[in-house]
């Protein structure tokens, strides 16, 4: 097992509440998964898995209200099945016809440090140092599979490796019960992901990130 930390920063995030079916209302700081999908935008594989330990929150917690166009309806399964099925069909939305305007509370000027743990899944022989160096490599570089994000891809995130020679990030003074947040998903049944819970606390800015399998579903 290895460690890596990051600092990643943006204008705007939204890591939403679940209980929150219309209206996109953000947690406090960043989730637990969305930083794990920051790890995995810079560097995932089949035979790697990444565990987010620890958040450190660097810029104070601030919200803006913001509305937005979006589209009320998505593609649904079934219709893809059946288009792939027959060999033709519409797979589009029309965007005009589709366009609704929905209100957000949205997280604003957001900087956080995450640390996470690289370690190899369950049974695979090749070594850490090869996914390690490639991992280093490639962040040290800025490089990306896929752009990092803040909650919403529209929020795109900027990054950093963060190392010994790195001048050190001082947390916010900041301490309070953040309730209960979103962990990450279980996906032991691939057919119906559950998502699993844990009572967050920030402590002087620092969040200490539970394993896995003591959340709660």
């Amino acid at each position: 097992m290895t460690m890596f930390c990051l600092e990643v920063a943006g204008p705007f995030a939204c890591f939403t509440r679940p209980e929150m079916k219309v209206e996109r209302v953000s947690y406090d700081v960043i989730t637990p998964s969305a930083a794990r999908a920051v790890f995995e935008s810079i560097l995932w594989k089949p035979a790697i898995r990444w565990r987010v330990q620890r958040i450190e929150v660097l810029r104070p917690i601030r919200f803006i209200n913001l509305r937005r166009n979006e589209v009320k309806s998505k593609i649904q399964t079934p219709t893809v099945h059946q288009a792939m099925g027959a060999g033709a069909g519409i797979l589009g939305i029309n965007v005009e016809d589709d366009r609704v305007q929905r209100a957000g509370y949205f997280l604003r000027d957001v900087a956080y440090r995450l640390h996470a743990e690289l370690s190899l899944a369950p049974g695979c022989a090749e070594p850490l140092v090869k996914y390690t160096e490639m991992f280093t490599r490639r962040a040290s570089k800025g490089q990306c599979v896929n752009q990092p994000y803040l909650g919403c891809r529209e929020f795109a995130a900027d990054f950093r490796l963060v190392t010994a020679a790195c001048a050190p990030a001082t947390p916010i003074p900041d301490t309070r019960e953040l309730g209960w947040m979103l962990h990450d998903l279980d996906f032991s049944r691939p057919s119906d992901p559950q998502p699993r819970f844990f009572n967050a606390c920030m402590e002087q800015g620092v969040i200490d990130v539970p394993p896995f399998e003591e959340a709660r579903g």
